[in-house]
C-alpha cells in the first residue's frame, strides 16, 4: 500500500515548509528512519526521516518549493505499485496541545478560513493582518487556491513600510528572525510576566565543573560546561515543582509528565531553543553530549525535528558573553524561563572574621507566567535551584523520581 510523504508541522503556528533538498532520488529505495529530505520551517532547517520502507515515487514538490503543512509531496510505494494519481489534502499535522506534530496520511484538513468578503485566509494570517493594519480585501495569497498565509501578510506589511526621503537600509529578516520577532511580541504582550531574582555563590558549581570535566572529556570527548551542569540541576529540581514544568492552556494548567529542558542556542539568524529530553533522568555526561550535538546541528542548520520540539522549561545562559544579569522572555507555551548571568568575583558577606570575602557569584533571574505560577511558587522553585547550585554533587546523584 502506498504511503504518503507530507510536509510536516513542528508546531501549531507553522503553516508552510520550504523544501530545501531531497536526500533520495525518485525511484530509489528508502528505509524507514533514513534521512529523506531537508525542510526549512519558521524555526530552523531540519532533516525529515522516511516514515516507512519503499521506493520514492510521485514526487510533487521540488527544491525551493514552499508547501503547506500536511500536503502530500511524494509517495513511498512497493515494487510494481504506482503512486495514486489524485489525493485529498492530508491533515496539517498541528496538534491542539502545541506539541511536536507527527506526519499523517490521508486525513482531510479542516475547512479553510474564509473572510467576510470571501477572502480565504489562515487564522494566523488574519491575526497578523490585524496587528500590522494590512487590508486583505482583494488580496490573493500564495497558498492553495490563493489562500492568504502569514508570510503574505508579513511581505505586504514590509512593502508598506517606508519613510519619505529616508536613506536607511532595510535588513531582510530570515524565517527564524521573523519568528523570533513574532514570538517575543506575542509572549510579551499576552503573557503576564513576573520576575524573581537571586544571587548565589557559585563556588561549588565551579569546583564541580573542574572536578568532573576531565573524566567526562576523556570518556565522551566533550567539554563539560556550566550550562550542562545547570540543565542537570534544574531538571532534578523541576519534578518537585510541577507548576514550573507546565503550560497555560486557557482552559487550565497542563502539567507535563516529561522534564524536557530547552537551551537557547545562538545561530547566525537569531536564537533557536533546542530541547534536552528527559533531562531529569539523563546522566550529566549524556547531557553534555546532547548539548554539544544539538548546538552543532543548530549552527549548521541541520536540526532534527525532535531537537526543537517538546521543551517544557528553558534556560538562557549569557554568562559566556560576560552579561552580569538579564531578564528573559518566556517561550510559550512554557510557564517559565531561567536567565543565567556570568560567574564573577565579588565582595560579599561571609562567615567568620573579618566578615567579608571575595566569592564567585552568579545572578539568576526567573521569569514566570503568572497565570500558571504565583510568586510563592516561583520563589520556592528558585530557592531550590539556588540550593542545588550551592551543593551540585548532592543533587546530581538524584533523578526525577527521587
Amino acid at each position: 500500500m502506498a504511503l504518503s510523504v507530507v510536509m510536516p508541522a513542528l508546531e501549531m503556528a507553522q503553516e508552510t515548509g520550504k523544501l530545501l533538498s531531497w536526500r533520495k532520488h525518485e525511484g530509489e529505495r528508502v528505509t524507514k528512519g533514513e534521512p529523506l529530505l531537508e525542510v526549512e520551517t519558521d524555526k530552523a532547517v531540519v532533516e525529515i526521516e522516511s516514515p516507512g520502507d519503499g521506493i520514492l515515487a510521485g514526487v510533487r514538490a521540488q527544491e525551493g518549493d514552499v508547501v503547506p503543512v500536511g500536503q502530500t509531496i511524494a509517495w513511498l510505494v512497493q515494487p510494481g505499485e504506482m503512486p495514486p494519481s489524485d489525493v485529498a489534502p492530508s491533515q496539517s499535522g498541528r496538534r491542539a496541545d502545541g506539541g511536536a506534530a507527527r506526519q499523517a496520511v490521508g486525513v482531510a484538513t479542516p475547512p479553510e478560513q474564509t473572510g467576510a468578503a470571501g477572502v480565504r485566509i489562515s487564522p494566523k494570517a488574519r491575526r497578523l493582518a490585524r496587528e500590522h493594519g494590512v487590508d486583505i480585501s482583494g488580496m490573493r495569497g500564495s497558498g492553495p487556491g490563493g489562500e492568504i498565509l502569514a508570510e503574505d501578510i508579513l511581505a505586504r506589511a514590509g512593502s508598506d513600510v517606508g519613510v519619505a526621503g529616508s536613506a536607511a537600509d532595510l535588513e531582510t529578516l530570515s524565517a527564524i528572525g521573523r519568528l523570533m520577532a513574532e514570538r517575543t511580541t506575542q509572549s510579551w504582550t499576552t503573557v503576564p510576566h513576573f520576575f524573581v531574582v537571586r544571587e548565589v555563590d557559585a563556588g561549588a558549581l565551579v569546583a564541580a565543573q573542574q572536578k568532573l570535566e576531565p573524566a567526562i572529556e576523556k570518556a565522551r570527548g566533550v567539554k563539560l560546561t556550566y550550562t550542562d551542569l545547570l540543565v542537570a540541576l534544574v531538571a532534578r529540581v523541576l519534578p518537585k515543582h510541577p507548576r514550573m514544568n507546565a503550560s497555560w492552556t486557557g482552559d487550565g494548567i497542563r502539567l507535563h509528565r516529561e522534564v524536557n529542558v530547552g537551551i537557547a542556542v545562538a545561530v547566525t539568524a537569531g536564537v533557536v531553543v533546542a530541547a534536552i529530553h528527559k533531562a531529569d533522568t539523563t546522566s550529566l555526561d549524556e547531557i553534555a553530549v546532547q548539548r554539544r550535538d544539538v548546538a552543532e546541528r543548530a549552527r549548521m542548520g541541520r536540526l532534527h525535528p525532535s531537537d526543537i520540539a517538546g521543551a517544557t522549561f528553558t534556560i538562557s545562559n549569557l554568562g559566556m558573553l560576560h552579561v552580569d544579569a538579564f531578564t528573559a522572555i518566556i517561550v510559550p507555551p512554557q510557564a517559565a524561563i531561567l536567565a543565567v548571568g556570568a560567574i564573577a568575583k565579588r565582595v560579599v558577606p561571609v562567615d567568620g572574621d573579618p566578615g567579608i570575602g571575595i566569592r564567585p557569584m552568579m545572578t539568576v533571574t526567573l521569569s514566570c507566567d503568572h497565570r500558571a505560577v504565583d510568586g510563592a511558587r516561583g520563589a520556592a522553585f528558585l530557592n531550590d535551584v539556588v540550593e542545588a547550585i550551592r551543593e551540585p554533587e548532592k543533587w546530581l546523584g538524584r533523578t526525577g523520581g527521587e
